[in-house]
C-alpha cells in the first residue's frame, strides 16, 4: 500500500499493482483492446496496470487507449511528441511504472503475454534481477520464422555475445520483466538506440545482473504491419558502436560518413559514364557532383534520419538546404586541407583532414537545419472573461 496525505489532513490508501507492463506502440489501433484482454486474462486476480507508449500515431492509437481507459481497464497511455524509437519508449514507460516490478511487451500480441504469471513468480519469490522471456530455451520457438529471419537472428544473437559479451540465450529478446531499481541505475548509461532495449539495459548496468529465462513461443503479429525491416539491423549496428566506444562517437555519425563514402562511388560512377558520353569534364563534374549530392540525401533521409524523416514540400525544401550544407562543407574542405597542406607538407594528411572538416560540419548542420524535428509551435489564445 502506498499512503498519500491529503489537504486538511486526510490519508488516502492507494494500491499499487503487482506488475506494471510496458508496451511500446506505433500505429497499433487494432491491437490495444485484444492486448488489454489477453493481458487481463492471463493475470487473472493479480493486479497490473498497462502503460502504452504512443509515438504520436496517426491511426488513433492514444484515443483507443482513452477509451479503454474510460471503459475502467487499468490502462494508460504515454503520447510522445517528436520522439521516436522503441528502446526509449520502453525507458519512459519503465519510468513512469507505479509498480516495482515492471514488464516489457510488445502490443502486437507476438509475446505469449500467459508467460507474465511465472516471470513475475520468479521476481517475487527469488533474488533474480531480470527474467527474460526467451526463444532459444526449453518451452521457446521462434514459431512461424522463415529460414532467411532465423539466419537474422542466429548472426545478430552471435554479435551480441561476442562483441558485447551477453551470456544470455536471447539477448535480443523484446520480452522481459525486470525490477525498476535496475533500469533507474543504469538509466545515465543507456544508449536507447534502436530495438534492443534488453541488450542496452545487460550492457549498461553498473553491476552484474542475475538473470532468469522462461521459454516461450514467438507469435505472429495480431494486426497491423511489421516494423522489421534491414533499418532495425541499421539500428541494432547503432548500439553495438554505441556500446564498444563508450558513446564517444555518435552512431547516426558513422552511418551519415558510411553514406557519404557510398556518394562517392556514386559520383564516381556518374563522372565516368558522362564524360564517356562525350561530355566535358567540368559539366560532367557538375551533374556528378548534382547527382551526388542527390544520393546521399535520399539515403540519409530513409536511414540515419528515419524517425525525423521529411516528405512532400518539406522532403524538396530539406534538398534544397541540404545541397547548400553541402557545398558550404566543399568550402570547409578545401579551407582545411589546404592550410593542413601549408603546414604540415602532407597532402594525404590534408586529404584526411580536409574530409573530416567536412563530415563534421555536413553533419552538424544537418542534424540542426534540414532534419530539425517540426514542433508545430503555435501561440496560445488568451480569453479574459472578467476582471475584477
Amino acid at each position: 500500500m502506498i499512503q498519500r496525505q491529503e489537504p486538511f489532513g486526510f490519508t488516502v490508501q492507494h494500491a499499487a499493482p503487482a506488475l506494471s507492463i510496458v508496451a511500446p506502440a506505433y500505429n497499433e489501433r487494432e491491437n490495444i483492446r485484444p492486448l488489454v484482454h489477453a493481458v487481463a486474462h492471463a493475470m487473472g486476480e493479480t493486479s497490473w496496470e498497462l502503460i502504452i507508449v504512443d509515438d504520436d500515431s496517426p491511426d488513433g492509437t492514444a484515443r483507443e487507449v482513452a477509451v479503454l481507459a474510460g471503459e475502467g481497464a487499468p490502462v494508460r497511455c504515454i503520447r510522445r511528441i517528436d520522439r521516436r524509437g522503441l528502446a526509449s519508449a520502453v525507458v519512459e514507460g519503465v519510468l513512469a511504472a507505479t509498480s516495482e516490478l515492471v514488464a516489457v511487451i510488445d502490443a502486437d500480441l507476438q509475446h505469449d503475454e500467459t508467460r507474465l504469471p511465472v516471470m513475475l513468480g520468479l521476481l517475487e519469490t527469488t533474488d533474480v534481477d531480470l527474467v527474460i522471456g526467451s526463444r532459444h530455451v526449453a518451452g521457446g520457438g521462434v514459431g512461424e520464422w522463415d529460414q532467411h529471419r532465423q539466419r537474422m537472428s542466429r548472426v545478430a544473437t552471435w554479435i551480441a555475445h561476442r562483441l558485447a559479451g551477453v551470456r544470455v540465450s536471447d539477448p535480443m529478446s523484446g520480452f522481459f520483466v525486470v525490477r525498476r531499481s535496475v533500469v533507474e541505475a543504469a538509466i545515465y548509461d543507456l544508449s536507447q538506440q534502436g530495438y534492443k532495449i534488453l541488450l542496452d539495459i545487460l550492457t549498461a548496468s553498473p553491476r552484474p545482473l542475475r538473470v532468469a529465462e522462461v521459454g516461450y513461443v514467438f507469435r505472429e503479429r495480431h494486426a497491423g504491419t511489421s516494423k522489421l525491416d534491414v533499418v532495425v539491423l541499421i539500428e541494432y549496428a547503432f548500439l553495438l558502436i554505441d556500446k564498444l566506444t563508450h558513446g564517444l562517437i555518435p552512431p547516426r555519425f558513422i552511418l551519415f560518413c558510411a553514406i557519404g563514402g557510398l556518394g562517392l562511388l556514386c559520383h564516381l560512377a556518374v563522372l565516368d559514364i558522362t564524360i564517356g558520353q562525350g561530355v566535358t569534364f567540368l559539366r560532367a563534374q557538375v551533374i556528378a557532383t548534382v547527382a551526388a549530392m542527390a544520393f546521399n540525401y535520399v539515403l540519409n533521409n530513409a536511414i540515419t534520419y528515419r524517425s525525423a524523416r521529411l516528405r512532400g514540400v518539406r522532403f524538396v525544401i530539406g534538398y534544397l538546404v541540404f545541397s547548400a550544407v553541402c557545398s558550404l562543407g566543399a568550402l570547409a574542405n578545401i579551407s582545411v586541407a589546404n592550410l593542413t597542406l601549408n603546414e604540415m607538407g602532407s597532402w594525404p594528411l590534408a586529404g584526411v583532414a580536409g574530409a573530416l572538416m567536412s563530415s563534421v560540419f555536413n553533419f552538424g548542420v544537418a542534424t540542426h537545419f534540414v532534419w530539425r524535428p517540426d514542433r508545430r509551435r503555435r501561440r496560445p489564445t488568451v480569453v479574459l472573461r472578467a476582471r475584477i
